[in-house]
């Protein structure tokens, strides 16, 4: 006998528990909030407001994170009144619509880390996006694409940027298998990103000395590979200090390029110094420190480590905290859901919606413009082919996620302007030449799969030469004029005017298609309740609900071309009570045969009732065709038709194929049998009904005919139902009487 049960055993094997999962263990930093290791939040000041104590420690015992968040990461000015409100108070303050971002802002300056994250203890998921909502910079959400393949091939890079671009990814990030590819792989999604709207900011993620490179080239217009940690061992091992980093980001932004920098819960349990901390303590003091460099934001969200807070009790919540906490402190937020967080599709979306729903300055830190095996990333959350799912989503709820349906044909030509514009620049610039064949399996292919394989030895050559020698993204743009792609090296000339300009370094800063920045200078979120703040409505809601899937309904059904009418019938007349024991009739709606031919799934009219008729005379009964006009239900279709059936059995048929098998005497809502998933009947189902029906008025035993369950069949037909009801019901008559028919079969049905 068995001792399991088989119904665990078979959900064992869902996705969802091919995730690991782990109970907390705070000495090692696997704990998000509320480790026995974290401070209580403190602050002591001297007479001329410096710092003396933070968190519990006195300045003697500061290690390096200490030091730099007390020099750069706090207003002393507000420190002591800030520090005096309580945590709760400023909880309420967070999701009270009264108070404004400006205020509650103005106050964190002074905190601390452990204040910080003792304000966050107080709001459950709910409230912390309802937070997030008030506190993000911009008001306008956005979104970013990574843009990689397999073989680094520059046609195929090009056509994904120009794709990207089109469906309305505000920023584009590269990276490379291979680092000396970096500097082609930067300009193929630079002039293809162009190629498909003016205005896209493009990085590549690579080693920080070469990502400067590739910005003094004019590759690249913004770098958010500055990562910070929360312990001083952690920071070592990435060989840096905040003070590194805060003199790289003014490099960066000196070349007119915007820093965003990077952090993340769990990076220090990972690489073994969380110092027995809470990741959401740590992360704390990373936000604070990034402030203190002087960055305008971000890319928060775990990232890389995203499934080992997953893996903790609260963990995606922490996730969600950590977003809340750099809103809170007037950072721009690129919130993650980049890297994979989880097996199960329901547990991905999950995690999504709490930023998509709230909305984030960039609601992925990088959605894969391309399929998941092409992400040099490492696998992204969600890919190229969920992008239906995700315009989708947007439609459900009225949100902007950041991407925009797109009709095919657009695409495409999107995908061949950027194709044939790195085309272009490889032969102006002398680099091994894009081949025609490459630019068409570009243009159509899906992925690296379906793209030749390039001279790589060549184009690495070529690239290396490139970096170190005189030409810049100046003579990309001279090529892209000569070879009459005017508009391509107009919008990049316009990007390099914009790092003179540096409008585009402003806090949460994105570039509109024309070249006007949008900021939280020029669209600071301005949230206070229902009715202010970002709304999807106008132009924009237009275009997200507009999906190319979206059907018009009038299309869907065609009720009045009956040039194919699929059976001939005459009316005898009105139908009488039968006086004929053998008598069986067959009741059908309003619209059959008439304003409706064929049924859900597509089965004519004509072949439904000659397997009905077949079935019945197959036990020697006689069927009888009437026509009921007073109803459009189902059950009350039969009924009808029991009342005048010499026999007492009738069978009720709905024009999209619903059927039923009544008897006189019950009420309309009770049945001897009811098929009401019509997609699944077929022709053979229609034939065991009249037979069935047939037995019932012999009075012999009588197996039920056997019923296909599909559960996925009302995803499919809904819509389709809704308005082929609809049509039956407007041809609904109360006055007038029911006719009996004379069919007229073209030709003999199988049996």
């Amino acid at each position: 006998m068995s001792t399991s049960s088989r119904r665990l055993g078979i959900m064992a094997q869902r996705d969802v528990h091919r995730d690991s999962y782990i109970e907390e263990w705070p000495e090692a930093g696997l704990i998000m909030i509320n480790s026995p290791a974290d401070p209580v939040p403190s602050i002591d000041l001297d007479e001329h407001q410096q710092i003396i104590a933070l968190d519990g420690r006195l300045v003697a015992e500061f290690d390096m994170m200490d030091h730099f968040i007390k020099d750069n990461g706090i207003d002393t000015s507000i420190a002591e009144e800030a520090m005096t409100i309580d945590s709760e108070a400023y909880a309420h303050m967070l999701v009270d619509i009264n108070v404004t971002r400006q205020e509650i802002a103005g106050f964190i300056k002074g905190i601390t880390p452990a204040k910080l994250v003792d304000i966050i203890r107080h709001l459950n998921v709910v409230e912390m996006m309802m937070a997030l909502q008030k506190m993000r910079v911009r008001k306008t959400p956005a979104n970013q694409a990574h843009v990689t393949n397999c073989k680094e091939h520059p046609a195929l890079l090009a056509a994904d940027a120009a794709e990207a671009a089109v469906r309305g990814f505000a920023e584009e990030e590269t990276t490379v298998a291979v680092s000396r590819s970096a500097p082609f792989n930067a300009l193929s999604i630079l002039v293809g990103s162009q190629a498909g709207c003016g205005g896209v900011l493009t990085q590549c993620a690579v080693e920080e000395d070469m990502s400067l490179q590739l910005a003094m080239k004019g590759l690249t217009s913004y770098a958010e590979t500055l990562s910070v940690y929360g312990t001083d061992d952690t920071f070592i091992d990435g060989d840096d200090t905040p003070w590194s980093k805060a003199f790289l980001a003014s490099a960066y932004a000196s070349r007119g390029v915007k820093v965003r920098f990077t952090s993340g819960t769990g990076s220090e349990a990972l690489m073994g110094h969380a110092e027995g901390k809470s990741m959401l303590y740590l992360e704390a003091r990373c936000l604070m420190a990034i402030r203190g460099s002087g960055s305008q934001g971000v890319q928060n969200g775990s990232i890389s480590c995203i499934a080992l807070p997953g893996s903790l009790p609260g963990g995606v919540k922490g996730v969600l905290a950590e977003n809340l906490m750099a809103a809170m402190l007037d950072l721009e937020v690129a919130s993650g859901n980049d890297a994979m967080a989880s097996h199960s599709d329901i547990r991905k979306t999950a995690k999504l919606m709490l930023q998509m729903l709230p909305g984030t300055d960039f609601v992925t830190s990088g959605y894969s413009a391309m399929t998941r095996k092409d992400n040099l990333f490492g696998g992204g959350n969600f890919d190229v082919e969920d992008i239906d799912d995700w315009t989708v989503i947007q439609r459900d709820m009225q949100v902007d996620g950041g991407i925009t349906p797109v009709e095919e044909g657009a695409l495409i030509a999107a995908r061949e302007r950027g194709t044939r514009a790195i085309q272009a620049v490889y032969d102006g610039l002398g680099f091994p030449p894009i081949t025609d064949e490459e630019v068409e399996a570009a243009v159509y292919g899906h992925d690296s799969d379906d793209m030749p394989d390039r001279p790589k030895s060549e184009d690495l050559a070529a690239a290396e030469a490139f970096l170190q020698g005189p030409d810049t993204i100046i003579e990309v743009i001279q090529v892209l004029a000569n070879r009459g792609f005017t508009e391509v090296a107009e919008r990049l000339l316009e990007m390099q005017k914009l790092r003179i300009a540096g409008d585009h370094l402003q806090p949460s800063a994105i570039v509109t298609d024309t070249f006007e920045v949008m900021s939280a200078v020029n669209d600071p979120n301005d949230y206070t309740g229902p009715g202010t703040g970002y709304r999807l409505t106008g132009d924009r809601w237009e275009a997200l609900k507009n999906i190319p899937s979206a059907q018009n309904p009038k299309s869907i059904i065609h009720p009045d071309e009956l040039e194919n009418k699929p059976c001939d019938f005459s009316v005898k007349g009105i139908a009488l009570a039968g006086t004929d024991g053998k008598d069986v009739v067959i009741a059908v709606g309003p619209a059959f045969g008439t304003k409706i031919t064929e049924t859900l799934s597509g089965i004519t009219h004509g072949e439904v009732l000659k397997r009905i008729c077949q079935g019945i005379e197959a036990e020697g009964y006689t069927p009888r065709v009437v026509k009921i006009y007073r109803t459009s239900d189902c059950g009350a279709i039969g009924w009808h038709g029991a009342q005048l059936s010499g026999s007492g059995i009738a069978i009720g048929l709905q024009s999209k194929g619903t059927i039923l098998i009544t008897r006189k005497g019950l009420n309309p809502l009770n049945n001897l049998e009811l098929f009401g998933m019509s997609p699944n009947l077929t022709k053979t189902s229609y034939g065991m009904i009249g037979q069935n029906a047939a037995r019932y008025a012999k009075g012999t035993p009588v197996v039920p005919v056997p019923s296909t369950i599909d559960n996925m069949a009302r995803l499919k037909y809904i819509v389709k139902t809704t308005l082929m009801h609809r049509k039956e019901t407007s041809c609904v008559r109360l006055d007038a009487p029911s006719r009996e028919w004379d069919i007229h079969f073209d030709h003999e049905a199988d049996v």
